[in-house]
């Protein structure tokens, strides 16, 4: 805004004159210091906008605004998402460990549960592609260890297994923020559990952990005739809350079992894998806390 001369070159300007051009120069420049103050705290406002929805759409990897797919129905998976199996897991073993005198074999404890942990995950992955039964499972899972030690025993290993199946689900420990979650999602959503599980531990589990009463159905794939990550134990899920494929969503930490069985069927899938970036594994979305649920639903 260009300010006009005092008076034209060559002319005279009286007193009145003066004063009231000088009047006029305070004014532009309160009208323009007040138009740069406006536009300061709008340029600050957007961008603090902006950096809020940003934060809010790293958690969804399509880009797409959150909370807006209207889900009606939340299924979840158990083991390693909400109840701890690797830490109720070695608690158990440990004690057995020492029942058994297991120490006279292996260097330590954690010798011990490193070689076991190590084969169990490899037989669960065959399991769920059908591979193997769960007889052989609960056997090789302990059997392994004392062969690699040249230590092999069926009957020792056999007594472990049963001992094992007895113990862990009296093992309370859960997922970090596992609890608040359902707290969070009870009030809003029917919830189901979706598990692999055995039928005779899964529920005893969820008893002891206090956790039964959050969900309306328990999906175990035994009783669905079908095992993560095939679809029909999905539908199976699906139809028992009367609901489509795209008023749900899956939330799981195996991306075999969870994520890619919930995107056969259809459904959404919320990766709950802390160690793994969103760009590793596809998914439609990806959290590394259970907290972060809060931001989809």
């Amino acid at each position: 805004m260009k300010e006009r001369p005092l008076a034209p070159e060559g002319e005279s300007v009286s007193q009145s004159d003066l004063i009231i051009i000088k009047i006029e120069r305070v004014y532009r420049r309160q009208v323009l210091f007040l138009l740069y103050s406006e536009f300061r705290n709008f340029r600050n406002y957007t961008k603090t906008m902006i950096e809020k929805n940003t934060n809010k759409q790293e958690v969804n990897d399509h880009n797409s605004p959150l909370g807006v797919r209207g889900y009606k129905n939340i299924f979840i998976d158990l083991d390693d998402t909400l109840w701890d199996f690797h830490a109720n897991a070695q608690a158990a073993l440990e004690e057995i460990y020492n029942n058994h005198q297991l120490y006279n074999h292996f260097n330590s404890f954690e010798h011990y549960f490193n070689i076991y942990a190590k084969r169990n995950l490899e037989l669960w992955e065959l399991y769920g592609k059908g591979e193997i039964t769960k007889e052989f499972l609960n056997f090789e899972r302990f059997s392994h260890p004392l062969v690699q030690v040249g230590a092999g025993n069926i009957k020792i290993a056999e007594q472990i297994g049963r001992e094992f199946l007895e113990m862990l689900p009296t093992k309370t420990l859960l997922v970090a923020h596992a609890k608040e979650l359902l707290d969070y999602l009870y009030p809003k959503y029917p919830l189901t559990i979706i598990s692999n599980g055995f039928i005779e531990v899964q529920y005893k589990k969820l008893r002891s952990a206090n956790l039964e009463h959050y969900f309306t159905h328990i999906v175990l794939s035994e009783g669905a005739k079908a095992l993560k990550p095939d679809k029909r134990i999905y539908e199976y899920a699906m139809q028992l809350n009367n609901a489509t494929a795209s008023e749900c969503l899956m939330i799981g930490d195996s991306y075999e079992a969870d994520i890619v069985g919930a995107r056969n069927a259809g459904i959404d899938q919320v990766y709950y894998q802390p160690s793994i970036t969103p760009t590793e594994k596809q998914s439609t979305y990806h959290i590394k806390t259970l907290e972060e649920v809060k931001l989809i639903i």
